[in-house]
Order: structure tokens, then sequence, then C-alpha cells
């Protein structure tokens, strides 16, 4: 295999490897977003950490509103959407709707820690 082939896989691998994230996983009640729609409770959605929500000057307009993450904790697994910005979230960490929050773990725990990437 010459140089140049082996340089092509590996910026292959290497680009198809998925970033991931790890941070606190705390939930909350949704209404109207920062990507501006409204969810409830049951909504599969997800309020991101300044850090990976971005800064665009109209929050409706993020590159991440809208997109789905993968989330890992407590030996499950479950995907929820962007919608949100959570203001106080420390880099990595995530809010999420109760729905969930039950998929890795009872709400009565408050705080879970969890890994995550972009799907």
């Amino acid at each position: 295999m010459s140089a140049l082939t082996r340089f092509l896989v590996a910026f292959a691998v290497s680009a198809s490897t998925a970033v991931a994230f790890t941070g606190d996983m705390t939930h909350f009640t949704p209404g109207l977003g920062a990507c501006g729609r409204f969810n409830t409770e049951a909504d599969p959605v997800v309020a991101l950490s300044p850090a990976q929500y971005g800064n665009d000057p109209n929050p409706n307009n993020a590159a991440v509103c809208g997109r789905w993450i993968t989330i890992h904790g407590n030996g499950r697994t479950t995907a929820a959407q962007v919608v949100d910005k959570c203001a106080d979230c420390p880099s990595g960490s995530i809010d999420v709707s109760p729905v969930i929050f039950d998929d890795i773990a009872p709400t009565s725990v408050g705080r879970v820690q969890v890994t995550w990437e972009f799907q």
C-alpha cells in the first residue's frame, strides 16, 4: 500500500469517528426553545451547553438546531433532538426532556454522568 493510500485510509477512518462529549445530564420542562420551536415534556429533546450550541447572533439559526444526538449512560442509549441552549450547563453537559432522562435513569435521580455525540 502506498503512503498516499495509507494516508487516505487513515483520514477516512478518523473523519468518520464521532467526537464524544462527556458531562452531566439533567432534565428540564421544555417550552419555547432557543431554536424557535415549542416542545413539551413528552418530546425527545435536548438543550446543549453554550460551548456546543454556539453563539449565532440569531439562536434560531444555530447550526445545531434540529440535529440529533445519541446519549449513553447507565448502560443505556437514547437519542434526542437539539432544540434549546442550556445557559447554565458546562461544556459537555446537557439538559433533556423528562422522557429522555427516563430512558437513562429515573428523573428522581436528577443528575447522571453521560457521554453523547452528534448523529
